[in-house]
This record gives C-alpha cells, structure tokens and sequence, in this order.
C-alpha cells in the first residue's frame, strides 16, 4: 500500500523511511534509468553520441555569433560557452523529464507499489549519464585551450552534488504539481526558456556586478539574478573552478561562502519539493 508523509510523521523521519525504501528498490531504479536510455535512442543511428554532439554543435552556432557581432572580450570563448552549457543542458532536460516522469508512467503506477521518487530520480540519473559524456568533450577542449584541470576542479563533484539536490528538489515538486495541473509542463517550458537567457551560459555574471537604481530602487543585478536563480550560482561555480573569472587567466579559488548559500538554497529547495511530493502522492492513482 502506497505510503504518504502524515501529520504525525516528521520530514526527518519520512526522509528516512523513503531513503530505505529507494535503497531496497535500487535495482528497479537501475531498470528505469536503462529504460529511458534505451527509449531516448530508439531507432536513432548516432544514439548516445547525440550527448557529444548536442553542447558541441550549440557551442559552433553560439560561438560564430558572438565572435561576429560582440563577445566582451572573453579568452577562451568556446570553453567558456560549453562550461555553461552543459550543466544548464543537464538541469533543463532532468528537470522536464522529472515532471512528467509521474503522468508518462500511470500504468505503472496503478499496477505495482513502488516508491513513486524513483521515476523523478531515474530521469534525472538517466539525463546524468549524458552530463558525464559531454563533460568529456569539456575536459577535451579545457586541454586544447591551454587550462587543462587545476586543483580547483576538485570541487566539480561537489557543485554536481549540489545541482542534483537542486534538480531533484525542483523536479520532486514539479512532478506532484503536473499530476493535478497538466498546464505545468507548459509553463515550465517557457521558464526554461527564460532561465537559459537570464542564466550566465554564454555571457560572464561579472559583466552585470555594478549598482543600479530604478524607480529610486537600488540593486546589483548580478546578485538579484543570484537569488531569483539558482542555476546562475550553480554555472557561475562550475565557470570559477573550470574556467575562471573575467579578471583571471585561468581556473579560481572558490568563495567558500558563495558556495554554502548555493548549497543551503539547493537543500531548502529538496525539502519543500520533497514534502509537496510526499504529501500528495497517496493521490496519484486517483489522478491519473
């Protein structure tokens, strides 16, 4: 019988039970990441090399441009586009899949129990594989520009981790909210739409880092995209400890405080995303 997070039940204690629960079906998880790698590359004839191709042929047609018209002067232009691009890429096909992972598999879900966290998180595993494909072709290039990887790419694990919190958070609440309101993969569409322009993917964050004033209303625009966006933090770390920053010439030291707010943002964004999930799910069935 398919359990929900009751009034009596903490978060803590909820997590925990659900942590068992994914541990004791990991090999169902194993399964559904299979799946949707398998049914992404049906029929395709260059399969998983699309997770090579895609970030490069992106970085090509972004590139062309902004050497053509304006590019601020940035070193290394091709490195610092795909240092962007490849984990908003990441975020933005996880967290769509994670949406509607709950809708995609009513079958599934009125047949069996399962814990219902597994098919965000498959998609999210399943989209991570081709993250760590196309990271290659950033190492690649990271080599041929001259920076190589510096002790500072140390933290790349630990700015992932934070990125699948966040991604798991978001897709967690998301996935709940599209079984009662199917209008949310609409919207969220056109939020990713917006978050690649309002997120530093081809574009250095410090180019905005001076004080504004409208309407008598004082801000740093950097740091206002910071806060309404989490996933400029996120790019913005992968950028400092891969690439750099516009005043260095290669890979910087991370600001460690920079990185816990991230991190704290990231895990606020998995409670709630959880609790919404774990508090609705027994609903599901009914729904779908």
């Amino acid at each position: 019988m398919q359990q929900s997070l009751t009034a009596e039940e903490t978060i803590g204690s909820a997590a925990r039970r659900h942590v068992r629960e994914l541990v004791q079906y990991r090999f169902l998880l194993r399964n559904l990441v299979a799946r949707d790698l398998k049914v992404r590359y049906k029929n395709s004839l260059l399969g998983v090399f699309w997770s090579l191709l895609n970030p490069l042929l992106m970085m090509v047609v972004f590139s062309l441009i902004f050497t053509i018209f304006r590019n601020d002067g940035v070193r290394d232009y091709s490195v610092f586009f795909l240092v962007g691009l490849i984990p908003w890429n990441f975020f933005s096909s996880s967290l769509m899949a994670g949406t509607v992972s709950i809708t995609s598999n009513d079958a599934l879900i009125k047949k069996v129990y399962f814990p219902r966290e597994l098919l965000p998180s498959a998609a999210i595993l399943s989209n991570l594989v081709h993250f760590l494909i196309a990271l290659l072709v950033l190492v690649g290039f990271l080599y041929g520009s001259g920076l190589g990887l510096t002790v500072h790419a140390l933290w790349v694990p630990l700015i992932l981790l934070t990125q699948l919190i966040f991604t798991l958070g978001l897709a967690l609440f998301c996935g709940a909210l599209h079984v009662f309101y199917r209008d949310v993969v609409m919207i969220l569409d056109v939020l990713l739409l917006a978050g690649f322009f309002l997120t530093p993917i081809f574009y250095p964050l410090e180019l905005y880092g001076a004080r504004q004033v409208i309407a008598g209303i004082s801000f740093v625009p950097a740091q206002l995209m910071r806060w309404l966006n989490p996933m400029a933090s996120i790019v913005d770390a992968y950028r400092t400890v891969l690439w750099g920053t516009t005043g260095s010439s290669g890979p910087a030291p991370m600001d460690l405080a920079f990185f816990a707010r991230t991190l704290i943002t990231a895990i606020i964004t998995l409670l709630v995303g959880y609790t919404l999930f774990a508090r609705t799910q027994h609903l599901f069935g009914e729904k779908l």
